[in-house]
């Protein structure tokens, strides 16, 4: 079986103009999600994929795979997707699974793809899978940064939004407050039918790439993980996660590797 990481970023981030080449501790943060990403051992080949030449420079510079995709896409599935055909090309072989790992989630690990991987590997009917984590605090349940998920029983996704869910509203003393933490794999033809569909209505609204999947009657299933991650959307990210990393032991060994 044949699996590529696609990691899609682009400088022109509305949020976080660009993000991407943020330095976290003498590293791009774009860098550390590219090198943590290729430690996974499941992972045939990583990929940086962009529009952008600072990106392609940065990658160039650090031996980082990377490729050009076009500056028309609205969302970073539509660019993995791109990415994917053009990787392709270049390796000689088709992939059968495409693991989509944002460029803003720098606390990505190896462990956590694996986990992302283990229902694809394990149920031949499935088709995408993302991970959740818990939301530490109120204030990030409130943070229209932190994409929220609610989940059935068996553990596919109900629905995404920027808005906390579900409601605090109605006395409860404890809801569940998960996020979507954006490591996704595919399988392969999935994601370039997916791509093949135009943008669904809930989607644009709550700006979430897997509401398309949802709002088209396909099932989304989540991972729970304990790791504690954090994506970068503001400056204030930025700083919160270089206190996280300080002493992240996997930085010091693929940092060390990297000099």
């Amino acid at each position: 079986m044949t699996i590529f990481a696609v990691i899609p970023a682009r400088m022109g981030s509305s949020r976080y103009p660009g993000k991407p080449l943020a330095c976290i501790h003498g590293l791009p943060m774009l860098g550390h999600v590219a090198l943590r990403t290729a430690l996974c051992p499941c992972l045939d080949a990583t990929y940086i994929a962009t529009c952008d030449e600072e990106i392609m420079a940065f990658a160039a510079a650090r031996g980082i795979r990377a490729v050009m995709t076009s500056s028309s896409h609205t969302r970073c599935t539509d660019r993995t997707a791109e990415a994917l055909l053009r990787i392709e090309e270049e390796q000689g072989r088709r992939a059968d699974i495409v693991v989509m790992v944002q460029g803003d989630e720098p606390m990505v690990t190896p462990a956590m793809i694996e986990a992302a991987l283990g229902p694809l590997l394990e149920e031949p009917d499935l088709q995408v899978v993302n991970l959740m984590a818990d939301l530490a605090t109120e204030e990030e349940f409130e943070d229209p940064g932190e994409v929220k998920v609610v989940t059935d029983l068996r553990g596919n996704a109900l629905y995404f939004s920027r808005e906390p869910i579900p409601s605090r509203k109605k006395g409860a003393a404890r809801v569940p407050m998960k996020k979507q933490v954006c490591v996704i794999p595919f399988r392969r033809d999935y994601l370039l039918r997916y791509t093949s569909l135009p943008e669904s209505p809930l989607e644009i609204i709550e700006s979430v790439d897997m509401m398309r999947v949802l709002e088209n009657g396909d099932d989304v299933r989540m991972v729970p993980i304990r790791e504690r991650t954090l994506s970068v959307d503001t400056p204030a990210d930025l700083a919160r996660v270089m206190e996280l990393m300080r002493d992240d032991p996997l930085r010091r060994s693929y940092q060390a590797e990297a000099r």
